[in-house]
């Protein structure tokens, strides 16, 4: 599997992916809009087949991840973009590594707590204001669970 930062001319089939798998090229976090296209990106490569991306920003000393996902589960592709990504931010002595996820995503909690992420926040009712910028965001997510909160997880480097 090869894992590496996309090239400029991958942006726009990475935006289509986006729009094709989530029905958005924006992404919220902390009422803050992120056009996809606008964020450094991680992809995961098998024969040329996008397997995963990882996708964040950094804002001084600190990073978020703005997004993660396999397309193909079980295989350690996640682990492998988030393993690639905090050597990349270890290399450039970043203070903070963070993320959100939604108060649904019972999966991705547990993929990040096993995987040394703390758990440091929570946003209630934050997917509410999310949904103005956003109104595609769904009122029911995984599991037949409402979607109402922001979970704020941090890294130590």
């Amino acid at each position: 599997m090869e894992i590496r930062f996309i090239e400029p001319e991958e942006k726009e089939k990475i935006k289509a992916l986006f729009v094709r798998e989530w029905k958005s090229d924006v992404m919220i976090s902390r009422e803050k809009k992120h056009q996809i296209e606008d964020l450094e990106t991680i992809i995961a490569l098998e024969n040329e087949k996008i397997e995963g991306i990882l996708t964040f920003h950094t804002m001084g000393n600190q990073a978020e991840i703005v997004s993660l996902d396999s397309f193909d589960e079980g295989k350690g592709i996640g682990t492998t973009l988030l393993d690639f990504t905090l050597n990349h931010f270890k290399s450039m002595k970043l203070d903070r590594i963070w993320l959100i996820t939604s108060n649904d995503n019972c999966h991705a909690m547990r993929f990040y707590k096993k995987r040394g992420w703390k758990m440091v926040n929570i946003h209630f009712n934050a997917i509410e204001e999310a949904r103005k910028i956003k109104p595609e965001i769904p009122l029911v997510g995984y599991d037949g669970i409402p979607i109402l909160h922001e979970i704020e997880f941090e890294y130590s480097l």
